[in-house]
């Protein structure tokens, strides 16, 4: 199976990908995107991803109220206890309630941070009963994706990777390709000729594995990042909230080319996510839905 889908993802890369992969959820928002000059985190996608972002910034009134503090301190000390302001020091050692309070303090901050971020990280790390599973493979330079729910699975390449012969330019052929796929110039270096596509308000589960070196599956709209280790497979799932087109990228420095292997995540309505299956089930040789259904009957 992985040679097969190596080779299939190989000549899409080589003919500008196939036609039906490009055509799915076609004219998509773009929402998980880099924005030049931008500061902050892309929208989130998902729950994970606003719990994160939601611990984040409540990190950041802590760390900022504890800095303020701390320089205030400071400054009230060098002001106050100087040698010109303060001639004769103070000849005390120490001072019980003040070692004390020094002490509880940071206990009850850091017991506070902890309460409010182990349950963000437990909703990561306990992956739910998923209704879509998908078996992601890091290569250099590209991602494979199988859809073990119905036994196909293709590669995804950068457009105008290297990986398939592109010499990681904007040149026209890259932007006809680029046009086909539904993109503009403005996704250059972030869309793929084929994009992983799954359904709206659905738990997504996703086996992730490396064939050769580390590599990490990342979508930071949807708040997952999850190293793909050789000989391992571990988890990460999402539920995204809204369709759209997402990116990410390969976020383990994994070789030459580790900037060329980006991810794209099409997120579609049910209805255009079974014609999509469909479709890329009698493409990609796969197992019928008719055939599962009656099966399970």
């Amino acid at each position: 199976m992985r040679y097969l889908t190596k080779l299939t993802g190989l000549l899409a890369g080589l003919t500008a990908t196939s036609a039906f992969a490009q055509d799915a959820g076609e004219g998509l928002e773009i929402i998980g995107k880099p924005r030049q000059g931008a500061m902050g985190f892309q929208p989130a996608g998902t729950e994970l991803a606003r719990d994160l972002q939601w611990l984040d910034g409540l990190l950041l009134i802590i760390i900022t109220a504890i800095t303020i503090f701390v320089v205030g301190l400071l400054a009230y000390v060098i002001l106050r206890y100087n040698r010109k302001a303060n001639p004769k020091p103070a000849s005390f050692t120490h001072n019980s309630p003040l070692e004390i309070a020094w002490t509880v303090v940071p206990i009850l901050i850091l017991a506070f941070i902890g309460a409010n971020s182990l349950p963000v990280l437990f909703k990561q790390q306990e992956i739910p009963e998923g209704e879509v599973h998908i078996t992601v493979t890091g290569y250099q330079w590209y991602w494979g994706y199988e859809y073990t729910d119905h036994d196909f699975g293709f590669d995804s390449y950068m457009i105008g990777s290297p990986a398939t012969g592109g010499e990681n330019k904007l040149t026209g052929e890259v932007v006809a390709q680029l046009e086909e796929a539904g993109f503009s110039e403005d996704e250059f270096l972030l869309a793929t000729d084929t994009s992983v596509v799954v359904p709206v308000g659905k738990t997504v589960v996703m086996s992730v594995t490396g064939a050769d070196v580390i590599h990490s599956w990342t979508i930071p709209a949807f708040g997952v990042k999850q190293d793909a280790v050789p000989g391992r497979i571990a988890q990460l799932w999402f539920s995204a909230e809204k369709e759209g087109v997402y990116f990410g990228q390969c976020s383990e420095l994994c070789g030459q080319a580790h900037a060329y292997m980006p991810i794209t995540v099409k997120v579609v309505s049910e209805e255009e996510y079974e014609r999509w299956l469909d479709g890329a089930i009698e493409e990609y040789a796969g197992t019928p839905r008719s055939i599962e259904v009656a099966s399970a009957k």
